[in-house]
């Protein structure tokens, strides 16, 4: 596979995750976007597919990775983006726990994390913060405008992910709002990576 091939997988992965979670979202009665993390998805009889769109999407971003090792203008950049595919991979792996009333008949917070559950948010977690620090990373290669662009989507999108676990931890405050923030989020993240796989592409 060539270099192209690798670094075009960095582009596919943000829109294939965002419309699986989308339409999967829009297909379950009980579930609510605005309330429910994503991760929530990968349970009961249908999440299989969300946990599809995890391995799927991670395995893209991972390969998107070894693109940038070989062609990048950073290794430590490129490290952070196989860390945060290794984040995906491991929360499709791992089930999160129920969270916020869902599936229906759960509590809104479980009293203690299952051990699957505990891996997910640790994944996720790794992931996450790889993700940010890896904005600030490859903001140092780039015009001033990239620069802004890049340091404002680190900010953003750890800003919001906080948010989003302070919501999902049941802050009375963000609690509805969880799954909205959360998608706010997300959405941040796969833009910025789009638009740097984009940018090398083109470079």
């Amino acid at each position: 596979m060539g270099n192209q091939a690798l670094l075009a997988c960095g582009i596919a992965a943000g829109p294939v995750f965002t419309l699986a979670y989308l339409l999967e979202g829009a297909s379950r009665v009980d579930y609510k976007p605005f309330r429910h993390p994503v991760s929530s998805l990968s349970l009961g009889r249908a999440g299989w597919v969300q946990t599809v769109n995890f391995l799927f999407v991670g395995s893209l971003s991972l390969i998107f990775a070894v693109g940038l090792w070989h062609v990048g203008p950073s290794r430590w950049g490129a490290l952070l983006m196989g860390t945060w595919a290794v984040g995906l991979l491991g929360a499709g792996v791992f089930r999160t726990d129920p969270v916020s009333g869902y599936p229906p008949g759960t509590p809104d917070q479980l009293q203690g994390h299952t051990r699957a559950g505990a891996l997910h948010d640790l994944f996720s977690l790794i992931g996450f913060l790889a993700l940010t620090v890896a904005c600030f990373v490859f903001a140092l290669s780039g015009s001033p405008g990239w620069v802004i662009y890049s340091i404002a989507s680190g900010v953003l999108f750890a800003t919001t992910m906080a948010l989003a676990s302070a919501a999902f931890s049941q802050h009375q405050r963000w609690v509805d709002l969880g799954g909205l923030i959360q998608r706010v989020a997300l959405t941040i993240g796969w833009t910025w990576q789009t638009l740097l796989a984009v940018r090398i592409l083109h470079t």
